[in-house]
């Protein structure tokens, strides 16, 4: 994880100030690595293959949960 997220490293301008930024990168990058790409090895996605989902799922599909949940977000603000 630390060599595919910038934020982890130190010195760049993609590193986190606050916690909530990086804890929201962090979830951002687990969904995007387990149901949106697929893995060479297995040929699928990691959530295809635990049988979690059943398609590839799109970044406007990732972007559209953000949307689903809004009392989610009023919480944490």
């Amino acid at each position: 994880m630390r060599m595919k997220m910038r934020r982890f490293t130190r010195l760049t301008n993609g590193f986190s100030k606050k916690i909530e930024n990086l804890e929201h990168a962090v979830a951002l990058h687990f969904m995007h690595y387990n149901f949106a790409r697929i893995h060479q090895k297995l040929r699928v996605t990691p959530a295809m293959e635990a049988g979690v989902s059943d398609h590839v799922w799109t970044l406007e599909e990732i972007a559209g949960l953000v949307d689903s949940v809004p009392e989610l977000w009023a919480k944490a603000a």
